[in-house]
């Protein structure tokens, strides 16, 4: 089992995009949401509920391998990895359903276990409390670099497969912050050949070799007002030390 904070990890590099694939849907009922739904090939969503030992035998018959186990510190004497068993593979974090919570920095750490999975032939489930909000962030900004998505075009498509979803304010305007922050960082590791891009990629690998790393600060988390209103969410991106310290993260 992996319990991480924080990530420090590394995407393979000239990694071509993925059509987005069709999946037949049913007609989505309210007690649905009980359940873990298959989003994409091999990718579940779904509540703790669908994650404790009595659905032992709904997993493997779904053939699921790994699972990401959502919580709060405050959660975790009740929302853990219940499921004892060599053939399950768990990734447990630690994120609070909150307005304030810096959820992007989670998104590669779940790529690599996502992807590493899918690379052993084995499959995925996804799962905070209710499935809802913290774990449906992590599937969607996932889907999004996937398959190139916005994260609107994310949303659409997962609710079409968990139409209960519904990521908090915070987590929503980090989504769309990590539209740009995904492509930016496609272009850099495909090394596109234009005369542009190439000089665009060297001024970032010489900007690399100047910056020291420790002193990047993270983006800024969005802030909420009295009334609940997010606000402060967009980071400047033409910023290179913003983009530095995601690429830092990942």
């Amino acid at each position: 089992m992996l319990d991480v904070n924080s990530s420090s990890v590394k995407f393979q590099q000239d990694e071509p995009m993925h059509e987005m694939p069709t999946l037949q849907c049913s007609e989505w009922t309210y007690t649905m949401r009980r359940n873990m739904q298959e989003i994409v090939p091999g990718l579940f969503l779904g509540p703790y509920s669908s994650a404790q030992k009595h659905c032992l035998k709904t997993l493997r018959d779904h053939g699921i391998s790994h699972i990401i186990c959502v919580r709060q510190d405050i959660e975790a004497q009740y929302i853990k990895p219940q499921i004892n068993d060599l053939s399950i593979t768990y990734l447990t974090l630690n994120i609070a359903d909150t307005a304030t919570e810096n959820i992007i920095r989670f998104f590669p750490t779940v790529r690599q276990f996502i992807d590493e999975a899918f690379q052993r032939n084995g499959k995925v489930l996804v799962h905070g409390n209710n499935g809802i909000s913290r774990s449906a962030t992590l599937v969607l900004a996932y889907i999004m670099e996937k398959y190139g998505l916005s994260s609107k075009e994310a949303i659409e498509c997962v609710k079409q497969r968990r139409g209960c979803i519904h990521p908090n304010e915070g987590f929503l305007a980090q989504l769309i912050e990590y539209e740009p922050i995904y492509k930016a960082r496609q272009t850099l590791e495909k090394g596109e050949t234009s005369n542009d891009n190439k000089r665009q990629k060297r001024k970032s690998e010489q900007l690399c070799e100047s910056i020291d790393y420790d002193l990047i600060q993270p983006p800024p988390s969005p802030i909420s007002d009295n009334n609940n209103h997010v606000i402060n969410c967009q980071p400047d991106f033409s910023n290179h030390l913003y983009k530095l310290w995601m690429m830092k993260k990942s």
